[in-house]
Formats: C-alpha cells, structure tokens, sequence
C-alpha cells in the first residue's frame, strides 16, 4: 500500500510530507503559546521599550518562516518535473524576501509609535499617520523590487514602464496628490487642530476629522461638510477657537434730549458694567465707551467689551444687554428710535385790497 505511487510519488513520501507540513504547523502553534506565556511577559516587566518592539516585528515573520521552511522541505523531497521545481524556487525566492521586508515594515512601524506617536505634551502626534503610511509604502516598495529582481526580473525595463504608466497616472490623479500634500500641509503648519472652531470663504464651524484626502466639518446647524485639504490650504482661514478673547462692538443710541450730564453718565455705567457680567472682561483697556456722533435721530454711542475665553458667546452676550437695558432704565436713559420732526410754517393772511376808513 505505501509502494503505491500518485503522480510519480509513493503514498509513504506523501504522507511523510504531510507530517512534516503538520509539523511546522504544530511548532507553530508552541512558539505562540511560548510567546503568550514566557516572553510577551517578560518582554512587558522591562522598562526599555526596544525589546517590545523587537518582539512585536519578529514574532508573525519567524513563524511564516517556519510554515514555508515545512512546506519547502515538503516538496523537495517529492519528486517533480524540474520546471515546477524552479516555479516553486522562484516563488519561495519572493516569498522569503517578502517576509524579511515585513520584518522591516513591523520594526519601522512599532519605532514611529513608541518614539514619534506622542509630542513632549503629552498628545497623540498628528503627522504619525500620514509618515507611518508613507514610510510603509516605501519599504514595500523596495522589498517587492528586490523580490522580482531576486527571481531574474528585469528591474529597468519594469521601472521604465512603471514611468511611462506613472506619468498618466500622476496627471489623472493630481487633485489626489494635492490633496495629499494639503493634509501634510495642515498637519505641520497646524493652522487649526481637531476640535477648533474656523472660518475660510463662506464655511463655518468645527474640524471633526483631518483626513489624507479632505478635512470635515460641522457647521452650526449639524451638517458635516466635507472639503478636500488644498481648498483649505490655498484660503485664508481664521481660527476661531485660538482667539484668547471675543470683541463684542455696539451702537448705541440715546435720544436728543439727553443732557451732557446724562451722557457722562451713561458712558460711566457702560464702563463699570463688565464687573457685573460673568466672563467679560473688566481690564480697563478691555472697555471701550464713547460717545461717537449726531445721528438723525440719535446721540450715538459705540461700546466694545471683550469675552473672555472660557465664556459662552451667545449667553454673555445676552446678559450684557440685559444689563445695559436694565441700568439704562433704572438711570431714566432713554433709547433712541427712528423719528422725525416735522415743522409747519403758518403764512400771513393776505390783504383783501379794502381801504380802511
């Protein structure tokens, strides 16, 4: 029975080759079992975070190695025509470089996010993304030339006409890669962060996302709007969140028979009004009363104050007014509204012509 042969083969060297498979199937499985108990253990209680890393990037790789070393071993021990030999050869050729190229691209990768993934302040470093793909494409890139060019490959001949190809593709896809380098613009530069409040053309409201190919935003009635990265880098932008305060301008309007006294007066309780009101602020240089100029039907009078950061816009700005409103009133102040004085001059009456006697 084992003396029978499939395929030029006897069933004992197959069956031989399958237990070797199966054996490096179970080792396999024991190096896992080894890392999960022993050395992933051992490797936390370190303080050095190298040999977590190292650990991290050896472990998949080694036993992908020991399933194609099995498998490898499997086959040449069988007997096959020598033209699937060197198909087999050349793809273990690949293969073998293809997982010393992963080792590389899981060493990069654990490196960037232990040392580069957090700033000195201790937040998550924005850039990490886009450099960790980058840096990933990269070696990829250079372990599957190495890999054709192990197995004969023409690599200049290849590279010519990847240049060809990548010329038309470079010109079809140029809205993509301005993309790319608007959203590593937005990312160094930092004109906003995640979570800030901006303005550019007609847009406002909060960054929710900064991604590879377009920025979101959620304006104020809820809406997630959606613009690619080199719109916002070719506009001017205004962080609305950076302000360290928010200037509130005025116009107000008394009418014309307010004396100067009562003037002073009013200039004096729109300056003393910021201590009144929470999150405004009351720094001399802050406030800003005066009396400006004679409307058509009003003494007008511009008033600046300042909120402050931690300050709600909308509900400041309502106490404010109700504050002015309020002490104006106590003050007998009143506003001025649209009116107009009409004047009609009445004529003599004209003489009849009669002669008095």
């Amino acid at each position: 029975m084992f003396e029978y042969e499939i395929w030029g083969n006897s069933v004992q060297n197959w069956i031989i080759s399958i237990l070797i498979i199966v054996a490096a199937i179970v080792i396999v499985k024991l190096i896992t079992l080894l890392s999960k108990r022993v050395l992933k253990p051992l490797t936390d209680r370190t303080k050095n975070q190298l040999d977590n890393i190292i650990f991290y990037s050896l472990e998949p790789p080694f036993k992908f190695a020991i399933i194609l070393l099995g498998i490898w071993i499997a086959i040449h021990r069988l007997v096959y025509p020598d033209s699937f030999v060197k198909v087999v050869d050349n793809i273990y050729r690949i293969l073998i470089v293809l997982d010393i190229t992963w080792v590389f691209a899981r060493l990069f990768s654990g490196l960037l996010q232990v040392y580069w993934g957090r700033r000195s302040d201790g937040q998550n470093n924005k850039m990490l993304p886009i450099i960790k793909r980058t840096i990933l494409v990269v070696v990829w890139i250079i372990g599957l030339v190495m890999a054709l060019s192990n197995v004969g490959v023409n690599i200049s001949a290849l590279l010519g006409t990847l240049g060809i190809g990548g010329i038309a593709f470079a010109l079809a896809a140029q809205d993509t890669v301005k993309n790319v380098f608007g959203a590593f613009t937005l990312l160094t530069d930092k004109p906003f962060n995640i979570g800030d409040t901006i303005r550019f053309d007609s847009i406002e409201g909060t960054v929710i996302d900064i991604g590879i190919r377009s920025t979101r935003i959620m304006n104020y009635d809820k809406r997630i709007i959606t613009i690619p990265n080199y719109k916002i880098t070719d506009s001017s932008i205004i962080n609305i969140s950076s302000e360290p305060m928010r200037r509130v301008v005025l116009n107000l309007g008394l009418t014309y028979g307010t004396t100067a006294e009562k003037m002073k007066e009013a200039l004096a309780i729109l300056k003393a009004l910021p201590q009144k009101v929470e999150n405004v602020s009351s720094s001399p240089s802050d406030v800003v009363a005066v009396f400006t100029e004679y409307s058509d039907s009003a003494l007008g009078i511009m008033y600046i104050y300042y909120i402050k950061k931690q300050g709600d816009i909308l509900g400041v700005t309502s106490n404010m007014n109700t504050e002015i409103l309020a002490s104006f009133n106590k003050a007998g102040l009143e506003f001025a509204f649209p009116t107009r004085t009409v004047y009609i001059q009445k004529d003599e009456p004209e003489d009849n012509g009669k002669i008095s006697k």
